[in-house]
């Protein structure tokens, strides 16, 4: 494999995010001819052309697009690794969430990161009054609901970027005394259901999905899919869940899936959201590739692509569906 020059690939970043060799001098704080004989050397190197150069506007070959792709990945896997063994300068990361997900999901997995990135500081709010990028307050933002991702993604001032968490799975969930007596979905009719009242997923849903009418709410209520879960596993009754958030209880068995061979229900309930920027900050994209990675998807920045682990894929913005008899699902959610 040929050695090709990192300031020829730094040049040549730089020119493909701006759309001119004068703009990525201003960018790098070198001369255009600088920008320009580097992109040269880059080409001759790799035998192809990058750009097409029409007087001074530019724009990306086939080939040049390739390479984009790649090397910014490139120099945001060399990012995070020059973070990870770096404790000279703290990052400090501000971060809102919806609260379940925050309980469920987040924090028991912050130690992980913050053992493998040295000098990152995670501060983290919950509540379902989500950020809006107004006040500086925040950093970024994982938002639960469909109809708040949307009221962000068309904000304008700040202009915000609304990723999608990947698909989830919501399934019935209950205390493992309690499971003897649901041997089909019709058995549920009989016993308690605990209803999550900001969940975008309910019985209605999964009870249609199975080709059943759903009963009259009449169980106990909770605002958090937190609480939910801590009730069914205290033998309240049974919770419509995300397996996504019940992950400890379900590995730990204080919760169990009465009905593997049922139709769950499928939907894209979790949003990371950020303001836009022209350059994002390093603490943001290394949070953005662990989380990335940590959920098996892939996210894009806008320009700064976070690659999915190995055989990784991404659930689709908003999409609710079905999945058949038998389907586990990658992690379900309904973080309120």
């Amino acid at each position: 494999m040929q050695h090709l020059p990192l300031n020829g690939l730094r040049a040549f970043e730089a020119a493909a995010r701006t759309g001119s060799f004068r703009a990525a001098a201003e960018l790098i704080g070198v001369t255009p001819s600088a920008i320009s004989h580097a992109i040269r050397a880059l080409e001759s190197a790799l035998r192809t052309s990058l750009f097409v150069r029409d007087g001074r506007r530019i724009g990306l070959t086939s080939q040049g697009e390739i390479l984009l792709r790649h090397v910014r990945q490139g120099f945001d896997e060399l990012s995070r690794g020059v973070a990870a063994v770096s404790s000279q300068n703290r990052m400090l990361l501000r971060l809102h969430s919806a609260p379940s997900f925050a309980a469920q999901w987040l924090v028991p997995r912050l130690p992980r990161l913050l053992a493998d990135t040295a000098g990152l500081e995670v501060r983290v709010a919950a509540s379902n009054t989500y950020s809006r990028f107004l006040s500086g307050e925040f950093d970024a933002d994982i938002l639960y609901g469909a109809t708040v991702a949307d009221a962000h993604r068309h904000s304008l001032h700040p202009s915000v970027v609304v990723l999608p968490l990947g698909e989830e799975t919501v399934t019935p969930m209950c205390a493992p005394a309690l499971a003897p007596r649901i041997a089909s979905p019709r058995d549920l009719l009989r016993q308690t259901l605990i209803e999550s009242d900001n969940k975008g997923v309910r019985w209605p849903a999964w009870f249609a999905a199975n080709g059943l009418p759903p009963p009259e709410p009449h169980g106990p209520r909770f605002d958090r899919s937190f609480l939910s879960l801590s009730a069914a596993a205290d033998g309240l009754g049974v919770a419509l869940e995300s397996t996504r958030l019940a992950e400890r209880e379900l590995a730990s068995g204080r919760l169990v899936r009465p009905l593997p061979m049922a139709r769950d229900v499928t939907y894209v309930g979790h949003y990371f959201a950020f303001p836009r920027a022209g350059h994002y900050r390093l603490e943001l994209l290394v949070f953005a590739g662990w989380l990335a990675a940590e959920l098996g998807i892939a996210l894009e920045l806008q320009g700064a692509a976070i690659p999915p682990p190995q055989g990784a894929g991404a659930g689709a913005a908003g999409a609710v569906g079905v999945a058949g008899a038998g389907a586990g699902g990658a992690g379900g959610g309904t973080a309120s």
